[in-house]
């Protein structure tokens, strides 16, 4: 049987009834690819008191561990929500093909967690991700900033997600090239870092004064706000 399980947002973040699953499985993978923990795979592995393998996007995505479910109890350990990346789905639907069994544990994610920067969750619109730049292969996607031009149509908030590897200062700099091509006006950000683990830090300023700021930690994610009500206006102001 396949068992996917939510770790939430720290190292002691998985539920009861997820780390009375993961001692009675047999191999237990960790997801290592889309988000940089804000702890260690040895502090994680002192919480379970098991072996932890690393499962990388191409074991992931060979459907290996369908393979392995079918024969035994596994587990595949995913920070936050268990089904946020479309990886995680696409396994949902292999294992119904391959006739084997799963169960989702689900738990805190990011999703939650920004509802602490006083936006109300409903206002906000969809969600992006940023790509790290490569311009020395000419690889500078900016489409995230669409999505945020279509949300500032609806008056919507703009959660955008950062790959693994994508230092605060050049995610700045990618936003504020970004912006300027599709003629987007960049007020006050919300930067949050470690949301829901410790060290967890919420910073809302304009670029100029986070360009000059070096305390943010991985993982983090930017809010663009939109017009905002006047009690998250409130909230705001005082961070």
């Amino acid at each position: 049987m396949l068992y996917i399980i939510g770790l939430g947002l720290n190292v002691d973040g998985i539920s009861k009834f997820g780390l009375q699953i993961v001692k009675r499985c047999k191999k237990i993978y960790l997801e290592n690819y889309t988000v940089e923990f804000p702890y260690s795979v040895e502090q994680l592995k002192e919480v379970l008191g098991k072996k932890i393998n690393l499962a990388d996007r191409e074991f992931v995505e060979s459907f290996e561990i369908i393979d392995e479910a079918s024969r035994t109890d596994v587990a595949l350990l995913v920070y936050g929500s268990p089904l946020t990346a479309t990886t995680h789905i696409s396994l949902l639907q292999e294992a119904k093909k391959s006739n084997v069994r799963y169960k989702i544990i689900y738990n805190a994610s990011i999703f939650d967690a920004v509802a602490e920067t006083g936006l109300q969750l409903y206002k906000f619109g969809k969600i992006t991700s940023m790509p790290k730049w490569d311009k020395e292969k000419d690889f500078t996607p900016d489409s995230f900033m669409k999505v945020v031009q279509e949300n500032q149509s609806l008056r919507a908030h703009s959660l955008i997600l950062v790959d693994i590897g994508l230092e605060f200062p050049d995610a700045l700099t990618q936003l504020k090239e970004s912006a300027k091509k599709y003629k987007i006006k960049l007020n006050k950000l919300l930067v949050c870092s470690r949301l829901g683990a410790k060290g967890s830090k919420i910073f809302y300023r304009k670029i100029s004064e986070l360009e000059e700021w070096s305390v943010v930690k991985v993982p983090y994610c930017l809010i663009i706000p939109s017009k905002l009500h006047f009690i998250e206006r409130e909230v705001l102001e005082e961070l």
